[in-house]
């Protein structure tokens, strides 16, 4: 699965998905998109948005969502309380639902 990882999550995030093609917001050149823009550029190539960011899901309309998103739910957004939403997340990529946003977490 192609994976676009949001500013809003920690870089070293990506190690700990494996056997996907992951790419940061800025490490494609996208650093600074507000998240209507952000979604539009990514559905081009990529299958999925992973985010930290909570009100995604009240900033957007969601029927009409142009790619997956998922909303990885922790108070601390760090990489240690992180890691042990991987493997729910890793399952969920095998079956994602194109267009839909889906929280993991707290």
């Amino acid at each position: 699965m192609r994976v676009r990882l949001d500013e809003s999550l920690p870089r070293p995030f990506v190690t700990l998905l494996s056997g996907h093609d992951v790419r940061t917001v800025t490490a494609v050149g996208r650093s600074g998109k507000e998240n209507g823009e952000l979604l539009q550029l990514a559905a081009d190539s990529f299958d999925v948005l992973l985010t930290a960011d909570r009100n995604l899901e009240h900033q957007q309309n969601l029927t009409t969502l142009p790619i997956s998103v998922v909303v990885l739910v922790d108070p601390t957004n760090r990489l240690e309380s992180l890691a042990p939403l991987v493997p729910e997340l890793l399952e969920l990529l095998k079956a994602l639902p194109s267009r839909r946003l889906v929280r993991i977490g707290v």
